[in-house]
């Protein structure tokens, strides 16, 4: 291959040289006495997850999970007593530290006496029944947090604790593997104060309801005679039948309590002798005495449209007030055996020469065609996508119980109905006549209505609108935006109030750089009383009448400050809205200084109190009942572990220490903050990460990773992996600085954008005398890719480069189909990530002045790119010409293609594949190491197995 850099040459001149330094440690070339990562070491690496903090705020539990191997349960007290831990296996999902999941694999009870957590095979186990095709099944291990028993479960899928003061814990068993069709599986109910556990065989479905008082479960077998609904009471132990027919029972749902009585809906499908089956919507009410059914049977109810049926595809539920039943309801399948559409779905980005071939057709099948109207309102290719949503659309539609009416609430037209709270009112939205334009054009247009639920009239109030509403907690009123105002529409008044006229600050998002006119910064929210709305000028937090009357600054400084308040913290889940009369959190970030912290308002924000603020990235959640908080803190160097503390946080509790380990490797030195100004004159930053080792007066090789904004990730510590190509942690143990700089766009020149502000910004950190200008790489992917692919057409700052998944051509581009989604990419470049003017027929010397395809000649850097055939984002082809492209230019270019993979890598091999093979590409432009073979001379198709082999034999990470 010809390079365009000596250093390319130098590198066969002073190999010996080049592998003498390969056989240094790093430590020895670096300065530090302890080792690189490499990947032996990062699999062990442990993330918290599944975090679950008790009401009262007493116990903290969660997962500490490697990233591959064996995890463990740890549960301890927030005020710094022992731990306790539990091997539970490997572990699939979880959420976050602070996730708080009510359903998730690890539980605390509600009064904080016990601890219930899945447990999984073990990787051995797993891989092992792998091997033998067997199929293993998690368990449940429930945990007595005052006397330290446990036991354990088998055959577990799923459990929850029975309200906020258990005695019971209800276990969903798993299905036998040879049951027959149409057979519950099982439930299994422990009694925590006996220990005794009761089964309940053939359930198809169950709910608890609010109070963990009832538990409502259907049963179902093959012959359907045991068919039915039982409600038990779980404080009495008394069992009562509500419903039995030969009928299927599903979608069993307890309506939201808060304070009105307990109420009960199911699904019953009636299976006639032709094998279909007819739905009904079943209500239950009056429990603890004479219990009430409601049974909303289409074919009873005058005005239900007779070519419609009630569809199981929406769960029947109660109004907040008992006095409706909402259901939805589709047409008829007249024939749903005959006809079947072929399968002619094409595979996400595969051009049309590399799809599965044509199938074969018999006489009597019917043909594998796809017609494109150009009057179509949805693409055939987003038709396909939505397939399966379309086949499952219904209309919302109501039973008023007291009148015995039926009202139809969405229409063909208003397909979407969003009930309000207590259901009195809804909203409809309809974008029917605006689906083709707005396919076209990235546009959201929508004809908004107030929809009457009693009668189901709709009025139209909001004409072509294009923002969010928002309904106000007590159902009454909907918050909207509108040319840069806030406005309440009341329903009962049909009035329309502008209520931020007079508030003496824009909410208008200045800072959204798209080509969209005007746009909102979002609302806070509503405040539990509906009598007012939070608003954010993007600093401060506002609070103003929802009749326009009053407002007030509740934070008061952000702007002058330079902090932005963010939004409060939601403790109670039972709340809506946001309680004023409490005290309110309020999450702080520092514009400028990248700072994080959490503030107190008390007194309708009359006195404000910063609690938190330090140079670090925080994420802060509150007992629901008691004011003791967990927090994360961490740094580009300081993992997020989790933290305690009460009200005043002068001395919080460490709970975790998830990566110990961490200290004996080669880490980053820290962080730079660097201030800079692009070639347009915007004032931004950029996140420069140091290497380990660092030393003032020293020059590092460094790596720009771009991808728009980036500098407020300066204090996220990133896990090491090897699955994530470009991991900066790895890469700053390794001896590399890396920068991350800000972008602005400037509307019709997404690509000079990047060249306006990236360049200032390598500019930038070569001023601090950190960076070694001559050794200076670029990488970026998708979007990121783009601006990589452009940048190298205008400048020759980078040594080497590195664009995924890039854009490269914006013309051809820009009518192409973003098949992930089934949509026409002309969408993003008008008013997403594109930001052009029009499209490319009205606007032609912007697309081709921002297109890297036709600056090629331009090219300089030593380029890698990633694509594969399978992208559904950015189509193959791509990346494919612009390979050519170079090529035809006799440019240094590789282009890696992962079979079958989409827009980024999924598949841990070939995520592996890419990050070794993006390292050793770094590392001979930027630290003169020897030049991969296959970055050299390529690799022939008939020798490429041989070389995967090799590869996987060797190590994985040069150092």
């Amino acid at each position: 291959m010809k390079s365009c850099r000596p250093s390319f040459v130098a590198a066969f001149v002073t190999v010996a040289l080049a592998l003498s330094v390969l056989a240094l440690p790093l430590a020895a070339q670096s300065g530090s006495e302890r080792p690189e990562l490499d990947p032996t070491d990062l699999n062990h690496w442990k993330t918290v997850r599944s975090g679950q903090l008790t009401p009262d705020g007493r116990w903290y539990a969660y997962q500490a999970t490697p990233t591959e191997g064996d995890a463990e349960v740890v549960v301890r007290p927030t005020d710094g007593g022992e731990e306790h831990r539990f091997p539970i296996g490997e572990p699939s999902g979880g959420g976050g530290a602070l996730s708080f999941s009510t359903a998730g694999p690890l539980q605390l009870s509600a009064d904080g006496n016990w601890l219930a957590f899945s447990t999984f095979p073990t990787k051995e186990e797993a891989d092992e029944a792998k091997k033998a095709d067997e199929t293993l099944h998690n368990a449940v291990t429930i945990v007595n947090l005052n006397t330290w028993q446990e036991a354990k479960y088998e055959g577990v899928s799923r459990f929850e604790f029975a309200g906020d003061n258990p005695r019971w814990l209800v276990m969903r068993r798993v299905a036998p593997e040879k049951a027959p069709k149409d057979t519950g599986s099982g439930l299994l109910l422990l009694d925590l104060q006996t220990g005794v556990s009761s089964p309940i065989g053939g359930v198809s479905a169950y709910d608890l309801n609010d109070s963990g008082e009832l538990l409502a479960y259907s049963t179902q077998s093959p012959d359907r005679v045991v068919n039915g609904v039982t409600v038990l009471n779980l404080r009495t132990n008394a069992a009562q039948r509500i419903d039995s027919e030969r009928a299927l029972y599903s979608d069993l749902s307890w309506a939201d309590e808060d304070g009105e009585r307990p109420a009960l809906s199911v699904m019953r499908g009636h299976i006639s002798e032709e094998d279909d089956t007819t739905y009904v919507a079943v209500g239950f009410t009056g429990f603890g005495g004479s219990v009430t059914t409601t049974v909303v049977d289409g074919t009873e109810l005058a005005g239900f449209p007779e070519a419609m049926r009630i569809t199981p595809e929406r769960s029947p539920r109660w109004s907040d007030d008992r006095s409706a039943l909402f259901f939805g309801i589709a047409e008829h399948d007249e024939d749903p055996d005959e006809g079947d559409r072929p399968d002619v779905k094409p595979a996400a980005g595969t051009p049309g020469a590399m799809q599965s071939p044509a199938p074969d057709l018999d006489e009597d099948d019917l043909p594998s065609l796809v017609l494109w109207h150009g009057n179509d309102p949805r693409l055939q290719s987003r038709q396909q996508v939505q397939e399966r949503a379309d086949e499952r659309f219904n209309f919302l539609a109501a039973y008023h119980v007291a009148e015995g009416q039926f009202v139809q609430l969405a229409t063909e037209a208003m397909r979407t109905v969003t009930l309000a709270a207590n259901q009195r009112y809804a909203v409809g939205y309809d974008d029917l006549s605006y689906q083709l334009r707005d396919g076209i054009d990235g546009g959201r247009r929508q004809d908004v209505y107030a929809v009457d639920v009693k009668t189901g009239t709709a009025q139209k109030i909001l004409p072509a609108f294009t923002w969010r509403v928002s309904l106000s907690p007590d159902g009454g009123k909907a918050l909207y935006y509108d040319d840069g105002h806030y406005h309440v529409y009341d329903f009962e008044n049909n009035s329309h109030t502008n209520i931020s006229a007079s508030v003496p600050v824009s909410f208008i998002n200045v800072a959204d750089d798209h080509n969209v006119e005007d746009p909102p910064i979002g609302p806070v929210g509503w405040a539990s009383d509906s009598e007012s709305v939070l608003l954010t000028d993007a600093w401060d937090i506002w609070r103003v009448d929802a009749d326009g009357g009053n407002y007030s600054n509740l934070t008061k400084t952000g702007r002058e400050e330079g902090i932005r308040y963010r939004r409060p913290l939601r403790y109670d889940p039972e709340q809506d809205g946001i309680d004023l009369s409490e005290p309110l959190y309020v999450e702080m970030y520092g514009e400028w200084t990248k700072k994080t912290g959490l503030a107190k308002l008390t007194s309708n924000g009359r006195n404000i109190e910063t609690l938190l603020w330090d140079d670090v990235r925080h994420s802060v959640r509150r007992a629901e009942n008691a004011e003791t908080f967990v927090y994360t803190r961490e740094t580009f160097t300081e993992f997020p572990d989790v933290w305690a503390a009460k009200d005043s946080f002068d001395e919080p509790v460490r709970l975790t220490d998830a990566n110990p380990q961490q200290a004996d490797y080669a880490w980053s030195a820290g962080t730079r903050l660097l201030n800079f100004v692009t070639d347009k004159g915007d004032s931004l930053q950029a996140a420069l990460y140091l290497p380990a080792g660092y030393m003032e007066g020293e020059k590092y090789p460094t790596v720009v990773y771009i991808y728009e904004k980036l500098s407020q990730n300066i204090n996220r510590y990133v896990v090491p992996n090897e699955t994530r190509a470009l991991n900066v942690s790895v890469y700053t143990s390794r001896g590399y600085a890396v920068l991350t700089p800000d972008i602005v766009y400037k509307i019709n020149d997404p690509g000079m954008s990047a060249v306006w502000s990236v360049v200032p910004a390598v500019q930038a950190a070569i001023a601090t005398g950190i960076v070694d200008a001559d050794r200076v790489g670029l990488h970026g992917h998708s979007w990121g890719g783009y601006q990589t692919a452009h940048l190298i057409t205008q400048t020759d700052i980078f040594a080497s480069a590195i664009a995924g998944a890039a854009l490269t051509d914006m013309v051809s581009m820009y009518n192409s189909v973003y098949w992930n989604s089934g949509n026409s990419n002309a969408g993003i470049f008008e008013s997403s990530q594109g930001r052009f003017r029009g499209s490319y027929l009205d606007n032609h010397e912007a697309y081709l002045r921002n297109s890297p395809a036709f600056h090629v000649k331009n090219v300089t850097t030593p380029l890698v790119l990633l694509h594969n055939e399978k992208d559904g984002a950015v189509d193959f082809n791509q990346g494919i010409t612009f390979y050519n492209s170079l090529r035809e230019q006799e440019k240094d270019v590789v282009l890696l293609q992962y079979v079958g993979e989409n827009h980024g890598l999924r598949n841990p091999v070939n995520q592996r594949d890419y990050t070794v093979r993006m390292m050793e590409f770094f590392d001979y432009y930027l630290r003169d190491f020897p030049a991969p073979d296959w970055w050299v001379n390529g690799v022939p198709r008939l020798e490429m197995e041989e070389h995967l082999k090799t590869r996987q034999k060797k190590p994985q990470i040069i150092s």
